[in-house]
């Protein structure tokens, strides 16, 4: 074969790819994504060096997924041989109002913005398996699609893919939609030419670092999870820890704090998928009202919503860290009752609550209380609250 020759069959796959590209992006558009762009079949070996060093310091937490599958997850291939390429997509979910101004509410339990509406896994994977469907019925191949449910770096693949880049507080930013943007995959197995990856704009800005509740960011581009509000709130499956508490505030499922912060959200837009908007059922709630919730009002009054999967009884222990954050004598009552609970969890939580809100009163039912508790991390909060008088 001629220089020519070769230089011309790789000028046809080149306008090739490119036609192919913009059809993709155009379906995905039309079915209702907001941003996509593509990425090789390939990551950085950086990326897998600082998701070691993460893992090996335990700043995973309870997330043992992400050792368990790590090499899975530094790339694409190690997941799936046969990609050649991964188109990257992004939804967003813009809040129509600043979350920030919910934690002036202590007495209301803040709910991240993105679980405020509907599950954004259902809704987003509908489209892109939509999407995917379209492709292979059009162009042939083969794909894999993936929102949130494999071993998947969706962060480093989207700024790959000129989605956006990786801020200082690890989240994706679009210089078009801020910090708040759905990520997912597909896997295809054409081949199909890369963005252009977008450049960090972030600057001298630490906005994001210094807005941290808990310091859950070691250093700029890095995260220590086991402090994060999101990761005590969602993933953790234990109590929380006592010096973090405080943090917490009101915040009962998840946190926005480093997201709403962005500079960058001044180009940001509501989300315009009705079922990823906001809704009143999801908005701040009264702590009393949730601190009631047995589980099949939990289960009710968050079906179809990501809070259902955290459960009831880690739930409620954040409902009761929230208590204990507001200083409102009106939830002392639901305090009290927590401090009753099935649950472990909540119990401990109640009770470090109510040694918050009541301090004296707690003494009074610690002293009755106290040897009659089966489980040792309460019977502590209940000697912690005893150590308070001395």
């Amino acid at each position: 074969m001629t220089s020519r020759t070769a230089l011309a069959e790789t000028s046809v796959k080149a306008e090739t790819s490119a036609d192919l590209r913009a059809e993709i992006r155009a379906a995905g558009l039309r079915l209702g994504v907001d941003e996509m762009g593509f990425a090789p079949p390939t990551l950085d070996p950086l990326i897998a060096e600082r998701l070691e060093a993460f893992i090996e310091a335990g700043r995973h937490g309870d997330m043992a997924w992400l050792a368990e599958r790590r090499a899975q997850r530094a790339s694409p291939r190690s997941l799936w041989p046969a990609a050649n390429s991964v188109i990257m997509a992004g939804m967003n979910y813009g809040p129509k109002t600043d979350p920030l101004n919910d934690l002036d509410h202590r007495s209301q339990g803040v709910i991240s913005v993105y679980a405020r509406g509907k599950d954004y896994h259902d809704v987003f994977k509908k489209r892109l398996k939509a999407l995917a469907r379209e492709i292979v019925a059009r162009h042939g191949g083969e794909v894999k699609v993936f929102v949130d449910t494999a071993p998947v770096m969706e962060k480093p693949l989207a700024a790959a893919a000129g989605l956006g880049w990786q801020g200082k507080h690890t989240n994706l930013v679009s210089r078009r939609l801020g910090s708040w943007l759905f990520l997912g995959a597909i896997y295809s197995t054409l081949e199909l030419s890369p963005d252009t990856p977008e450049t960090d704009h972030c600057g001298d800005c630490r906005k994001c670092l210094d807005i941290c509740p808990t310091g859950a960011f070691p250093a700029p581009y890095q995260i220590d999870a086991r402090r994060c509000v999101s990761y005590l709130t969602i993933e953790h499956k234990g109590h929380i820890p006592v010096e973090l508490r405080e943090g917490v505030g009101n915040r009962i499922y998840g946190c926005d704090d480093c997201l709403a912060v962005c500079p960058w959200n001044k180009f940001a837009s509501e989300a315009t998928e009705a079922k990823l908007k906001a809704r009143d059922i999801r908005a701040p709630r009264n702590l009393k009202d949730l601190a009631a919730l047995d589980d099949a009002a939990f289960r009710r009054t968050f079906a179809g919503s990501p809070v259902k999967r955290t459960g009831r009884d880690r739930f409620v222990r954040n409902v009761m860290i929230a208590i204990g954050n507001a200083g409102d004598p009106d939830l002392l009552e639901a305090a009290q009752r927590g401090a009753l609970d099935a649950s472990d969890l909540v119990r401990a939580a109640a009770v470090w609550a109510l040694g918050r809100l009541a301090p004296a009163e707690a003494r009074s039912i610690a002293r009755e209380r106290i040897g009659a508790e089966t489980d040792e991390a309460v019977a502590d909060e209940w000697r912690a609250v005893l150590a308070s008088e001395e």
